[in-house]
C-alpha cells in the first residue's frame, strides 16, 4: 500500500517531534507523519542525557548554538510549565580548580555575557557559601540553567501532536528511499509513504539516512558514549546545585560534572569515549560493520592523530574506576569510591568532517527534497523547540508555503 503525505519526519526524538509540532501549529492543513524505529519516543539521545536545560554559556557568539540556546532554553521552560512536565530553575556553578584555569573561566564569562547569559564571578569564599564541599579557587554562577525530564518532554510532544492531527508511528524504521517524480518514496514495514519533503532527524543514523535518500552528507557521525555514575543516597548532600568544571576549549564536551536531579538523585558524568556501535551503550556493544567503515575512513585517522591523548585519557577513565573517582575528587575532595556507583550511559552523535575535525555547531543541511539534521548534540535538547521552528521554516520554503506562517 502506498500513501501520499506532505512531510515525513524520520526520528521520534525531541527534534523530530518538535519539528512536526512547529509544522502543524503553523499549517494545520499539512499531512505530517513521524516515523520512529524504536518502540518509544526519545529512545536514544533525547532520553539518555543529563536533563539540563542549558543557558547558552559555552557557545561561540554568532553560532547557531548560541543563537538558539538562550531563547530555546526559556521556550523549553515555558513548554514544561504549560504541559505539566517537571522543571526547576536551579542555576549552576562552573568551578576553576586551579589558578591555571582562571583565564579559561574569565573567557567563559565573557562568552556567556556576549550570548545574553546571566553570569557572576564568585570568589572561593562566595561559592563556598553555596557549595561548602566543592573545591576550587573561583567559580562562575550561571543563573539561566534549569532541570527537567526530556523523556517526559518527548511524551508530552507526542500527546500534543496526536491532538494536532499528526500520524505518529512507532516500530516503523525507514527501510529505503526512492525518488519518484517530485516525491520521495519511503518504504516502511507497513506501507510506502510518498512524501513531498523528507525531514531527517535520525540522530545517530542521520548521515546514513541522508546517503540512503540520495544526498551526500557533508559530515559523518562518530558515536561517543557518555557514562554516568550516581552518588549513593547517604552522600547526596555533598552537592546542592549542578557543578561543572572549566571545559577543555579544544573539545565540544563539557567534562565530568555533578548534577542533582529532580527526583533527588545526584548524577556524575558524562565522560566521552568512542562507542563501538551507533547504539553502543556498553563496551560489549560492538558493530563490526560500523567499525570496519570507520577504520577505512580517513577522517577517523585524522581524528585519532589529533586527539589520541584525549582518547587515551577518556578510555582509561572509563575502564578504570579509580581514575573516574580521581577526576570527581578534583571537584569534591570528600567523595570516596564507595560513595558512587555506575549508572547507565548515553551515546552522542558527533559530526566529524573529512579532515577529522569535531564539528562544534549544529549542522542543518537542505536539499531539493529534504532537510537533514546532521549535527545536533548538546544543547539540542535545550533548543529543540527553536530548532524545530527553524527546520519548519525550511520545509515551508521547500513546499512553496508562506514562511511567515512558521
Amino acid at each position: 500500500m502506498s500513501r501520499a503525505v506532505d512531510v515525513a519526519v524520520i526520528g521520534g526524538g525531541l527534534l523530530g517531534l518538535a519539528t512536526a509540532r512547529a509544522l502543524l501549529r503553523a499549517r494545520p492543513d499539512l499531512s505530517v507523519t513521524v516515523l520512529e524505529k524504536e518502540a518509544r519516543w526519545g529512545a536514544h539521545q533525547s532520553g539518555h542525557n543529563s536533563n539540563v536545560i542549558h543557558s547558552g554559556l559555552y557557545y561561540a557568539p554568532g553560532s547557531l548554538k548560541a543563537r538558539l540556546a538562550r531563547a530555546g532554553g526559556e521556550e523549553m521552560i515555558r513548554y514544561c510549565e504549560q504541559h505539566e512536565v517537571p522543571v526547576k530553575r536551579t542555576g549552576k556553578l562552573v568551578v576553576a580548580t586551579s589558578s591555571a584555569q582562571l583565564p579559561g573561566l574569565d573567557a567563559l564569562a565573557e562568552r556567556g555575557r556576549a550570548n545574553g547569559v546571566t553570569v557572576r564571578r564568585l570568589s572561593r569564599a562566595e561559592f563556598a557559601e553555596r557549595e561548602p564541599h566543592v573545591a576550587g579557587v573561583a567559580a562562575l554562577s550561571v543563573a539561566d540553567t534549569a532541570m527537567t525530564d526530556f523523556a517526559q518532554v518527548c511524551r508530552a510532544l507526542a500527546a500534543e501532536l496526536t491532538g494536532l492531527g499528526a500520524e505518529l508511528r512507532l516500530d516503523s524504521p525507514a527501510l529505503s528511499f526512492t525518488a519518484a517524480g517530485d516525491r520521495t518514496v519511503i518504504a516502511t514495514p507497513g506501507e510506502e509513504l510518498r512524501a513531498r519533503t523528507l525531514v531527517n532527524c535520525a540522530g545517530l543514523h542521520s548521515d546514513k539516512i541522508a546517503a540512503a535518500a540520495g544526498d551526500r552528507p557533508s559530515v559523518r557521525i562518530m558515536p561517543f558514549r557518555g557514562e554516568y555514575a550516581e552518588i549513593r543516597p547517604g552522600r547526596r548532600g555533598l552537592v546542592n546545585n549542578p557543578v561543572y568544571p572549566v571545559p577543555d576549549p579544544e573539545l565540544p564536551f563539557l567534562g565530568v560534572h555533578i548534577t542533582p536531579m529532580l527526583d533527588g538523585s545526584v548524577h556524575v558524568g558524562p565522560n566521552a569515549v568512542p562507542a563501538l556501535a551507533r547504539q553502543g551503550y556498553r563496551w560489549r556493544d560492538v558493530d563490526p560493520r560500523m567499525m570496519a567503515e570507520l577504520l577505512r575512513d580517513p577522517a577517523l585517522r585524522h581524528l585519532a592523530r589529533r586527539f589520541w591523548r584525549h582518547g587515551v585519557t577518556e578510555i582509561s577513565r572509563s575502564l578504570f574506576w579509580p581514575l573516574f573517582v580521581r577526576d570527581v575528587r578534583r571537584l569534591v575532595p570528600e567523595i570516596e569510591s564507595r560513595d558512587m556507583r555506575r549508572h547507565g550511559s548515553g551515546v552522542r552523535a558527533q559530526a566529524v568532517t573529512a579532515d577529522g575535525r569535531l564539528v562544534d555547531d549544529f549542522v542543518i543541511s537542505r536539499t531539493p527534497r529534504a532537510v537533514h539534521v546532521l549535527n545536533a548534540p548538546s544543547p539540542a535538547a535545550t533548543s529543540s523547540l527553536r530548532i524545530g521552528s527553524r527546520i519548519a521554516a525550511d520545509v515551508f520554503e521547500q513546499l512553496g508555503l508562506d514562511v511567515a506562517a512558521a
